[in-house]
Order: C-alpha cells, then structure tokens, then sequence
C-alpha cells in the first residue's frame, strides 16, 4: 500500500522506498526511514499532509506514491 492512497488520520509504518536515487535521498533527508510511524493529517486534494516525529510535512503526490507503507 502507498502513502498517498491512506485517508485522513490513519496510522502506518514506513516499509519501503520504491523510486530512484533521488527519492530516496529526499524522504531520507525528510525522517521517512524503515519503521517509521506516519499519520496522514490530510490526503483530498494537492499535497499529502502527514505528521512524522511531531512535525508536519506536506508530501507532493509524486513522492508519496513511492513511500510502501504498513497500514495499523
């Protein structure tokens, strides 16, 4: 399951990058590492939205469709 297809306010892990070099580099850079916990705030229309770590971010659609995730 992709990060960008989970609604608002629903909990996941992080299980994998799928993407090249530079996606990767960037959600690194970003705190999306293997096991981390992400909740999406918002996911209608334009970027996703999600908390990690205690700060929001918002995730262009492109990038979050490379982010596999675990639902809880």
């Amino acid at each position: 399951m992709v990060l960008s297809s989970l609604k608002a306010n629903h909990k996941c892990r992080v299980k994998n990058i799928a993407g090249g070099g530079y996606a990767r580099r960037r959600l690194y850079e970003l705190g999306f590492i293997t096991g981390a916990e992400v909740k999406v705030v918002k996911n209608d229309f334009g970027p996703v939205i999600v908390s990690l770590s205690g700060n929001k971010l918002a995730i262009g659609r492109g990038l979050a469709q490379h982010i596999i995730v675990d639902s809880e």
